[in-house]
C-alpha cells in the first residue's frame, strides 16, 4: 500500500481541483496505443516501498525508463538496471510522453505536477499520466478534469498488493479512464501486474481500490484480534494456523500475515501510516456517499493507536500491539504524537 512521497507544496489543489488559468486544450492527437505515443522512454515518479520494485520490473522487461524520487538513493537499483535518473521531476515530463506516478497522496502528486502552478499546462500538455497511487475518488475526478483542460489524459491504475507481489510482478491493477487510453497502457502495466481489471470511467478504479482495501484492512485486523484472543486463551498458535490453512478461510493474506503475527515480525510490507490514511479515505468516501462505515471506523481508531505507539515504520500487523494495549494499558509503549495522517476521518465529510 505504500510508496515514496514528495514534500507537499504550499498550495495543494486537493479534492477541489487546480485552477490552471488556461483555456481548454485539445487532447493529445495520438492515443497511447499509437507508435508515436509509445516511442521513447517511460517516466516513473516515486520509488518507495512499492514503486521501486514496480519500476524494476519495467526495466527488466526492457522498458527504457527515466526515473525520479525525492530521495535520490532509491534510484540506485534502477540505474543499475539501465534506467536514467534526474534530480528534477519536470525533466521526466519533458522527456517522456507517458509518466507513471506512484506517490503517497495528493499533496505529493500535486507538487510533482506543479498542479495549480504556472508550469502545469506546459508540463502536462500531450502527456498520459498513469496514476497508480491511492487517493480519494473526488481528488481523482478533479485531477482528470484539470488534465483534460490542458490537453493531457489520465488513467487510474491503483494496485492491490504489497511489496512481495510488487517484487514478483503479481499486483492486481484496477484501471479507469477512456477505453482507448486504458487499452493503450495495458502493455505498459503487464510486467508489473498479474491481472489488469477494467473498472469503467474515472474515478471507479479508485472507488474499487478503496472497497478492496476496506476488505483487506478489516481482514488483517480481524486476524490480529483472532491471534490475540487465541493467545490469551492458551490456544497453540501453530494449531490455529493449521486450522485456518485447512479451512475455507485460507488465503494468500492469512498465509502471509499469520506467520508475521505469530512471530511478531513487524517488518514492513504495508506500513501503518499508509493503512491509517487508507481508512481515512474510505471513511471520507463513505460519508460522501451517505453510508456508514462502522468497521472502517474501528480499524481507523486501532491503527491510530498503533501509530501513536511509535510504529510508523512497522507493518500493519503491528495493530496487534494496539489490541494488546486495550487489554493491558500498562503494556502500551511510549511513542511520539501521531502526524497528520493520524487524524480522525474527516468530520466535514460526515
Amino acid at each position: 500500500m505504500t510508496s515514496a512521497s514528495t514534500t507537499a507544496g504550499p498550495a495543494s489543489a486537493g479534492d477541489r481541483g487546480a485552477a490552471t488559468g488556461t483555456a481548454p486544450c485539445d487532447p493529445p492527437s495520438d492515443p497511447p496505443g499509437d507508435p508515436a505515443f509509445d516511442a521513447g522512454p517511460v517516466g516513473f515518479v516515486g520509488l518507495g516501498t512499492m514503486g521501486q520494485p514496480m519500476a524494476a520490473n519495467l526495466a527488466a522487461a526492457g522498458r527504457p525508463l527515466v526515473v525520479w524520487n525525492r530521495t535520490p538513493v532509491r534510484t540506485g537499483p534502477l540505474v543499475a538496471a539501465g534506467a536514467e535518473t534526474t534530480d528534477d521531476p519536470a525533466e521526466v515530463f519533458a522527456r517522456c510522453r507517458v509518466v507513471i506516478v506512484m506517490l503517497a497522496g495528493p499533496e505529493a502528486i500535486d507538487v510533482v505536477l506543479d498542479r495549480g502552478g504556472p508550469t502545469f499546462p506546459a508540463r502536462l500538455r500531450g502527456r498520459m499520466l498513469v496514476q497508480m497511487g491511492t487517493t480519494s475518488p473526488a481528488y481523482s475526478r478533479a485531477l482528470d478534469a484539470d488534465l483534460r483542460r490542458v490537453g493531457a489524459r489520465l488513467v487510474e491504475a491503483p494496485v492491490s498488493g504489497s511489496r512481495g507481489p510488487a517484487e514478483a510482478g503479481r499486483l492486481v491493477a484496477m484501471l479507469a479512464g477512456d477505453p482507448g487510453d486504458v487499452a493503450g497502457v495495458r502493455p505498459l502495466l503487464a510486467p508489473m501486474c498479474q491481472d489488469l481489471v477494467d473498472c469503467g470511467p474515472i474515478p471507479r478504479a479508485m472507488s474499487t481500490k478503496l472497497a478492496v482495501n476496506l476488505f483487506l484492512i478489516t481482514l488483517v485486523t480481524g486476524l490480529a484480534e483472532a491471534v490475540h484472543f487465541a493467545g490469551r486463551n492458551d490456544v497453540d498458535l501453530g494449531v490455529l494456523g493449521r486450522v485456518l490453512a485447512a479451512g475455507p478461510m485460507a488465503s494468500d493474506v492469512s498465509r502471509t500475515k499469520l506467520p508475521k503475527l505469530v512471530e511478531r515480525d513487524f517488518t514492513v510490507q504495508a506500513a501503518v501510516p499508509d493503512v491509517l490514511e487508507i481508512t481515512r479515505l474510505i471513511a471520507q468516501a463513505a460519508r460522501s456517499a451517505g453510508i456508514a462505515s462502522p468497521l472502517t471506523d474501528v480499524c481507523h481508531a486501532l491503527y491510530r493507536e498503533t501509530l501513536a505507539q511509535g510504529r510508523a515504520a512497522a507493518d500493519m500487523v503491528a495493530v496487534l500491539t494496539a489490541l494488546e494495549s486495550r487489554s493491558d494499558p500498562d503494556l502500551a509503549p511510549a511513542g511520539p504524537e501521531p502526524d497528520r495522517a493520524d487524524s480522525e476521518p474527516d468530520p466535514a465529510a460526515r
